[in-house]
């Protein structure tokens, strides 16, 4: 009797706790949970070709107990993200690239849209914002090839910058009647935000005009300097750039603490993307016995980003044949892993870090039918 009060104790206790879970874990609002996604990873930092964001949204109001992650989202793990009550799949890759003309069931793409409007499930891509963010795709690649310090090939443009426009035009205007008038006529401009403050030039007391404009606007205010000659011909235009964010951009150029031999370098990349198999090109006068000091990576396909960087190896998912041979005959070794096995392994992590990040609010969860299409037989 005493045995069974026990069992009944226990099996109780458990249960307690599993509620107290689940109940912790309870649900956010949709809005509110993109909010936070691009707190974690601007996606401002993705590329301006690049389909980021809320991909499809329910009809709203929309909330997420379970978001379900995986690399690519095909009918198979459509499916799985269905039978596991998902409410909004993370999918590293957009499903939808290219503009859809009709949605119909004729294919597969076109169903994916067709099954997450029918079982309200929202579907939302990162992709190259994970790319560029500091701790993303790139930066997790990288931890497989040892201690080493890295930076991003391509640094990203700071996205939120308090200076306005693309342009500063600068000017002086000497007389003070006309001070006046040529400021209320350049405030008539959209786009256009004017500053003054006295300089001396050749001992002569002027006003100078600085000016921040956008594209558009700087024809117009070319267009009224021109006007007059004395402002004109003393005008000065400048391009405005956002500054660059040192840890944050495509690609990384990674610089081993210590050289080894590029045989140890594919065993690490091996053992940390959980792979039997990678392909080689070994750099024209390069063995296996070669010492691998700089390793410049690009998670996916990286031709166009390593393309040019001084490395003793390029690693990446994917790369054209003529990239390649370019790489190789300038002593450049090559590892490629197949597209998607060079990102997918990143969503464990991703896992564990919006657990923290979303302070364990929702259900995170990962797919287990995602694999890369590709096999080695």
């Amino acid at each position: 009797m005493l045995s069974s009060r026990v069992r009944l104790v226990t099996t109780t206790a458990r249960l307690v706790h599993s509620l107290i879970y689940s109940s912790s874990r309870s649900f956010m609002d949709l809005k509110a949970l993109l909010s936070s996604l691009n707190d974690f990873a601007s996606l401002s930092f993705a590329e301006s070709w690049d389909n980021v964001g809320l991909l499809v949204e329910p009809s709203p109001p929309h909330t997420v107990n379970t978001l379900f992650l995986t690399n690519d989202l095909t009918e198979e793990v459509m499916e799985e993200a269905l039978q596991k009550k998902a409410d909004l799949i993370l999918s590293y890759h957009p499903p939808i690239f290219r503009p859809m003309k009709r949605i119909t069931w004729k294919t597969w793409k076109e169903r994916l849209v067709i099954r997450a409007l029918e079982n309200r499930v929202g579907i939302y891509s990162p992709h190259t914002a994970y790319d560029a963010a500091p701790q993303g795709v790139n930066n997790w690649l990288a931890k497989g090839l040892g201690v080493c310090t890295s930076r991003p090939i391509h640094p990203s443009k700071a996205p939120d910058y308090p200076t306005e426009g693309t342009h500063r035009v600068e000017f002086s205007v000497t007389h003070t009647q006309d001070l006046d008038k040529v400021i209320s006529a350049l405030k008539e401009i959209a786009g256009v935000s004017v500053t003054s403050f006295s300089a001396r030039t050749d001992d002569e007391e002027q006003t100078r005009l600085s000016l921040n404009c956008t594209q558009q606007a700087l024809m117009q205010v070319v267009a009224f300097l021109s006007q007059n000659r004395q402002f004109y011909q003393k005008t000065e235009i400048l391009s405005l750039e956002k500054p660059l964010l040192l840890y944050t951009g495509m690609g990384r150029l990674c610089t081993l603490d210590e050289s080894v031999s590029l045989e140890t370098m594919i065993e690490r990349i091996k053992s940390h993307l959980k792979l039997s198999h990678v392909r080689l090109a070994l750099g024209i006068g390069k063995t296996l016995e070669s010492p691998v000091k700089v390793v410049t990576l690009c998670a996916g396909s990286g031709s166009s980003v390593l393309q040019g960087t001084d490395a003793d190896l390029y690693l990446t998912g994917e790369m054209s044949h003529h990239d390649v041979l370019d790489a190789a005959s300038q002593g450049i070794s090559v590892i490629l892993c197949e597209h998607s096995n060079t990102e997918r392994g990143f969503l464990s992590d991703l896992r564990d870090m919006l657990d923290a990040h979303l302070e364990n609010k929702i259900n995170i969860i990962l797919s287990e039918t995602d694999r890369d299409p590709l096999h080695v037989i």
